[in-house]
Protein backbone atom coordinates (compact mmCIF):
# COMPACT_ATOMS: atom_id res chain seq x y z
CA UNK A 1 0.00 0.00 0.00
CA UNK A 2 1.25 3.73 -0.67
CA UNK A 3 2.18 5.87 2.37
CA UNK A 4 -0.15 9.07 1.44
CA UNK A 5 2.36 10.76 3.78
CA UNK A 6 5.03 10.18 0.97
CA UNK A 7 4.48 13.11 -2.02
CA UNK A 8 4.93 10.85 -5.70
CA UNK A 9 8.46 12.27 -7.31
CA UNK A 10 6.29 14.34 -9.35
CA UNK A 11 4.50 16.02 -6.74
CA UNK A 12 7.86 16.01 -4.47
CA UNK A 13 9.51 18.18 -7.46
CA UNK A 14 6.33 21.18 -7.87
CA UNK A 15 6.68 20.89 -3.70
CA UNK A 16 10.52 22.13 -4.19
CA UNK A 17 9.99 24.86 -6.77
CA UNK A 18 6.81 26.02 -4.92
CA UNK A 19 9.57 26.57 -2.01
CA UNK A 20 12.59 27.98 -4.33
CA UNK A 21 12.82 31.91 -3.17
CA UNK A 22 15.48 31.92 -5.47
CA UNK A 23 12.95 32.10 -8.62
CA UNK A 24 11.20 35.50 -6.98
CA UNK A 25 13.61 37.97 -7.98
CA UNK A 26 12.97 37.01 -11.97
CA UNK A 27 9.88 36.25 -11.34
CA UNK A 28 9.00 39.38 -10.15
CA UNK A 29 10.35 40.98 -12.69
CA UNK A 30 8.90 39.57 -15.35
CA UNK A 31 5.22 40.14 -13.47
CA UNK A 32 5.77 43.54 -12.97
CA UNK A 33 6.80 44.14 -16.58
CA UNK A 34 3.81 42.03 -17.83
CA UNK A 35 1.63 44.19 -15.28
CA UNK A 36 3.30 46.92 -17.20
CA UNK A 37 2.28 46.11 -20.73
CA UNK A 38 -1.25 44.34 -20.18
CA UNK A 39 -2.95 47.16 -18.11
CA UNK A 40 -6.67 46.53 -17.58
CA UNK A 41 -8.47 47.57 -21.44
CA UNK A 42 -9.30 45.63 -24.18
CA UNK A 43 -6.49 43.79 -25.20
CA UNK A 44 -5.94 42.22 -21.32
CA UNK A 45 -9.78 41.27 -21.56
CA UNK A 46 -9.04 39.37 -25.02
CA UNK A 47 -6.13 37.52 -23.58
CA UNK A 48 -7.94 36.59 -20.24
CA UNK A 49 -11.25 35.08 -21.54
CA UNK A 50 -13.50 37.86 -20.61
CA UNK A 51 -15.52 37.99 -23.93
CA UNK A 52 -15.68 34.16 -24.00
CA UNK A 53 -16.52 33.35 -20.52
CA UNK A 54 -14.05 31.26 -19.74
CA UNK A 55 -10.29 31.53 -18.98
CA UNK A 56 -8.77 31.55 -22.65
CA UNK A 57 -4.98 30.10 -22.10
CA UNK A 58 -6.09 26.80 -21.60
CA UNK A 59 -7.99 26.33 -24.64
CA UNK A 60 -5.53 27.80 -26.70
CA UNK A 61 -3.13 25.15 -25.19
CA UNK A 62 -4.36 22.72 -26.96
CA UNK A 63 -2.98 23.61 -30.49
CA UNK A 64 0.31 23.37 -29.78
CA UNK A 65 0.31 20.09 -27.65
CA UNK A 66 -2.29 18.08 -30.69
CA UNK A 67 0.18 19.91 -33.61
CA UNK A 68 3.08 18.49 -31.65
CA UNK A 69 2.15 15.19 -30.62
CA UNK A 70 0.88 14.44 -33.95
CA UNK A 71 4.07 14.84 -35.30
CA UNK A 72 5.70 13.23 -32.79
CA UNK A 73 3.20 9.90 -33.38
CA UNK A 74 4.00 10.24 -37.44
CA UNK A 75 7.99 10.62 -36.77
CA UNK A 76 8.21 7.05 -34.94
CA UNK A 77 5.01 5.48 -36.39
CA UNK A 78 4.36 6.77 -40.32
CA UNK A 79 7.74 5.89 -41.95
CA UNK A 80 9.67 7.89 -44.31
CA UNK A 81 6.46 9.10 -45.87
CA UNK A 82 4.81 10.89 -43.35
CA UNK A 83 7.78 13.07 -42.55
CA UNK A 84 6.68 16.46 -44.45
CA UNK A 85 3.40 16.37 -42.68
CA UNK A 86 5.21 16.00 -39.48
CA UNK A 87 7.20 18.80 -40.25
CA UNK A 88 4.24 20.88 -41.47
CA UNK A 89 2.73 19.85 -38.18
CA UNK A 90 5.42 21.41 -36.22
CA UNK A 91 5.18 24.59 -38.35
CA UNK A 92 1.44 25.12 -37.49
CA UNK A 93 2.75 24.44 -33.86
CA UNK A 94 4.93 26.86 -33.54
CA UNK A 95 2.64 29.42 -35.55
CA UNK A 96 0.00 28.91 -32.98
CA UNK A 97 2.26 29.59 -30.01
CA UNK A 98 2.32 33.30 -29.74
CA UNK A 99 -1.00 34.05 -28.75
CA UNK A 100 -0.59 30.76 -26.07
CA UNK A 101 2.36 32.81 -24.57
CA UNK A 102 0.46 36.00 -24.60
CA UNK A 103 -2.52 35.41 -22.88
CA UNK A 104 -0.65 32.30 -20.34
CA UNK A 105 1.98 35.25 -20.00
CA UNK A 106 -1.20 37.73 -18.79
CA UNK A 107 -2.74 34.95 -16.73
CA UNK A 108 0.31 34.63 -14.37
CA UNK A 109 0.93 38.14 -13.97
CA UNK A 110 -2.14 38.43 -11.83
CA UNK A 111 -1.40 35.38 -9.91
CA UNK A 112 1.70 38.12 -8.16
CA UNK A 113 -0.45 39.07 -5.18
CA UNK A 114 -0.32 37.15 -2.26
CA UNK A 115 0.23 33.85 -4.00
CA UNK A 116 4.62 33.22 -4.50
CA UNK A 117 4.00 29.67 -4.93
CA UNK A 118 2.04 30.33 -8.03
CA UNK A 119 4.26 32.81 -8.54
CA UNK A 120 7.24 30.15 -8.71
CA UNK A 121 5.85 27.34 -10.58
CA UNK A 122 4.30 29.51 -13.15
CA UNK A 123 7.99 30.83 -14.16
CA UNK A 124 9.47 27.53 -14.40
CA UNK A 125 6.43 26.39 -16.58
CA UNK A 126 6.81 28.96 -18.89
CA UNK A 127 10.43 28.48 -19.23
CA UNK A 128 9.62 24.74 -19.81
CA UNK A 129 7.43 25.81 -22.90
CA UNK A 130 10.17 27.99 -24.04
CA UNK A 131 12.79 25.09 -23.98
CA UNK A 132 9.99 22.68 -25.88
CA UNK A 133 9.13 25.46 -28.59
CA UNK A 134 13.02 25.82 -29.58
CA UNK A 135 13.90 22.25 -29.61
CA UNK A 136 10.75 22.04 -31.93
CA UNK A 137 11.85 24.90 -34.13
CA UNK A 138 15.40 23.75 -33.89
CA UNK A 139 13.58 20.16 -35.68
CA UNK A 140 11.92 22.09 -38.01
CA UNK A 141 14.74 24.15 -39.45
CA UNK A 142 16.62 20.67 -39.27
CA UNK A 143 13.97 19.07 -41.24
CA UNK A 144 13.93 21.84 -43.59
CA UNK A 145 17.39 21.26 -44.02
CA UNK A 146 17.05 17.72 -45.32
CA UNK A 147 17.86 16.07 -41.80
CA UNK A 148 15.11 14.27 -40.06
CA UNK A 149 15.40 16.56 -36.65
CA UNK A 150 13.06 13.50 -34.96
CA UNK A 151 15.74 13.15 -31.26
CA UNK A 152 15.00 17.57 -31.32
CA UNK A 153 11.35 16.84 -31.47
CA UNK A 154 11.30 14.08 -29.30
CA UNK A 155 13.46 16.04 -26.72
CA UNK A 156 10.76 19.15 -27.06
CA UNK A 157 8.24 16.61 -26.44
CA UNK A 158 9.38 15.49 -23.14
CA UNK A 159 9.83 19.42 -22.01
CA UNK A 160 6.35 20.15 -23.42
CA UNK A 161 5.24 17.24 -20.89
CA UNK A 162 7.06 18.53 -17.90
CA UNK A 163 5.30 21.94 -18.89
CA UNK A 164 2.11 20.53 -19.04
CA UNK A 165 2.27 18.77 -15.77
CA UNK A 166 2.96 21.90 -14.21
CA UNK A 167 0.35 23.95 -15.94
CA UNK A 168 -1.89 21.17 -14.58
CA UNK A 169 -0.89 21.72 -11.13
CA UNK A 170 -1.45 25.83 -11.16
CA UNK A 171 -5.03 25.05 -13.24
CA UNK A 172 -6.17 22.16 -10.55
CA UNK A 173 -4.29 22.41 -7.53
CA UNK A 174 -4.20 25.97 -7.14
CA UNK A 175 -6.95 27.54 -9.03
CA UNK A 176 -5.34 30.02 -11.84
CA UNK A 177 -8.01 30.17 -14.53
CA UNK A 178 -10.88 28.61 -12.96
CA UNK A 179 -13.98 30.81 -11.10
CA UNK A 180 -12.73 31.23 -7.06
CA UNK A 181 -16.54 31.52 -6.21
CA UNK A 182 -17.72 28.25 -7.81
CA UNK A 183 -17.45 26.05 -4.42
CA UNK A 184 -19.05 28.49 -2.02
CA UNK A 185 -21.38 27.13 0.22
CA UNK A 186 -24.02 29.54 0.43
CA UNK A 187 -27.42 29.32 2.57
CA UNK A 188 -30.72 28.66 0.88
CA UNK A 189 -32.61 30.34 3.70
CA UNK A 190 -32.48 34.74 4.49
CA UNK A 191 -29.31 34.85 6.65
CA UNK A 192 -29.48 38.05 8.82
CA UNK A 193 -26.10 40.03 8.98
CA UNK A 194 -26.21 43.17 9.47
CA UNK A 195 -28.49 46.08 10.87
CA UNK A 196 -30.04 48.06 8.45
CA UNK A 197 -28.60 51.84 9.87
CA UNK A 198 -25.13 50.21 9.86
CA UNK A 199 -24.49 50.41 6.51
CA UNK A 200 -24.70 54.04 5.05
CA UNK A 201 -25.22 54.77 1.44
CA UNK A 202 -22.06 54.27 -0.83
CA UNK A 203 -20.94 52.37 1.66
CA UNK A 204 -19.17 48.43 1.21
CA UNK A 205 -18.86 46.16 3.97
CA UNK A 206 -17.96 42.22 4.36
CA UNK A 207 -20.64 40.05 5.97
CA UNK A 208 -20.57 36.59 6.42
CA UNK A 209 -23.79 34.37 5.99
CA UNK A 210 -22.92 30.63 7.22
CA UNK A 211 -19.62 31.37 6.76
CA UNK A 212 -19.33 32.92 3.25
CA UNK A 213 -17.71 36.42 2.87
CA UNK A 214 -20.63 38.41 1.07
CA UNK A 215 -19.76 42.18 -0.40
CA UNK A 216 -23.08 44.40 1.09
CA UNK A 217 -23.14 47.30 -0.80
CA UNK A 218 -25.71 50.61 -0.94
CA UNK A 219 -25.76 53.10 -3.80
CA UNK A 220 -28.54 55.48 -4.77
CA UNK A 221 -30.63 54.10 -1.81
CA UNK A 222 -30.13 50.07 -3.14
CA UNK A 223 -29.09 47.40 -1.74
CA UNK A 224 -27.07 45.36 -3.38
CA UNK A 225 -24.69 42.02 -2.24
CA UNK A 226 -22.40 39.41 -4.59
CA UNK A 227 -19.99 36.91 -2.98
CA UNK A 228 -17.21 39.14 -1.74
CA UNK A 229 -14.47 36.29 -2.66
CA UNK A 230 -13.51 38.02 -6.63
CA UNK A 231 -13.51 35.15 -9.27
CA UNK A 232 -10.76 35.84 -10.90
CA UNK A 233 -8.27 35.77 -8.49
CA UNK A 234 -10.01 35.57 -5.30
CA UNK A 235 -9.69 39.41 -4.06
CA UNK A 236 -11.66 41.05 -1.61
CA UNK A 237 -14.16 43.03 -3.23
CA UNK A 238 -15.20 45.04 -0.25
CA UNK A 239 -12.19 46.61 -0.36
CA UNK A 240 -12.52 47.87 -3.82
CA UNK A 241 -14.06 51.19 -5.19
CA UNK A 242 -17.46 51.11 -5.84
CA UNK A 243 -18.90 53.17 -9.04
CA UNK A 244 -22.75 53.93 -10.80
CA UNK A 245 -24.20 50.46 -10.10
CA UNK A 246 -20.65 48.73 -9.79
CA UNK A 247 -17.53 47.93 -7.78
CA UNK A 248 -14.01 47.24 -8.64
CA UNK A 249 -11.63 44.60 -7.42
CA UNK A 250 -8.65 46.23 -5.65
CA UNK A 251 -6.48 43.53 -7.26
CA UNK A 252 -6.47 43.66 -10.67
CA UNK A 253 -9.38 45.63 -11.32
CA UNK A 254 -11.70 43.65 -12.64
CA UNK A 255 -15.50 45.72 -12.71
CA UNK A 256 -18.52 43.37 -12.00
CA UNK A 257 -22.21 44.96 -12.15
CA UNK A 258 -23.91 44.45 -8.76
CA UNK A 259 -27.10 44.25 -9.76
CA UNK A 260 -26.37 40.82 -12.14
CA UNK A 261 -22.99 40.29 -10.90
CA UNK A 262 -22.39 40.54 -14.81
CA UNK A 263 -18.05 41.40 -15.88
CA UNK A 264 -18.18 44.87 -17.01
CA UNK A 265 -14.59 44.59 -18.12
CA UNK A 266 -11.89 42.16 -17.21
CA UNK A 267 -9.41 40.57 -16.47
CA UNK A 268 -12.27 38.14 -14.64
CA UNK A 269 -13.73 35.44 -17.34
CA UNK A 270 -16.79 34.86 -15.20
CA UNK A 271 -19.32 36.92 -13.27
CA UNK A 272 -19.57 36.97 -9.80
CA UNK A 273 -22.34 35.38 -7.96
CA UNK A 274 -25.11 37.55 -6.53
CA UNK A 275 -26.96 37.74 -3.39
CA UNK A 276 -30.69 38.36 -3.11
CA UNK A 277 -31.47 41.05 0.00
CA UNK A 278 -34.07 42.49 2.09
CA UNK A 279 -34.92 44.13 5.33
CA UNK A 280 -36.55 42.40 8.30
CA UNK A 281 -37.63 43.56 11.02
CA UNK A 282 -34.59 46.44 11.02
CA UNK A 283 -32.17 43.98 9.91
CA UNK A 284 -30.43 43.31 6.19
CA UNK A 285 -30.52 39.75 5.47
CA UNK A 286 -29.45 38.26 2.21
CA UNK A 287 -29.64 34.75 0.06
CA UNK A 288 -27.94 33.17 -2.43
CA UNK A 289 -29.56 33.79 -5.85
Amino acid sequence: MTDRSTPQPAQAVVHALAGAEALDPPAKALGSKARQILKPGKVKDALSGTWLGHALHPMLTDLPIGTYTSALLLDWLGGRSAEPAARRLIGLGLLSTPPVVASGYSDWADTEVGDPAVRRIGIVHASANFVAASLMAASWVARQRGGRGRALALAGGAAMAAAGYLGGHLSFSQGVGVDRSAFEDAPDDWTAVLGEGELADGQARCVVAAGTAVLLARTGGELHALSDRCAHRGGPLHEGELGEGTVTCPWHGSVFDLHDGDVVHGPAAYPQSVWDTRVHEGRIEVRRR
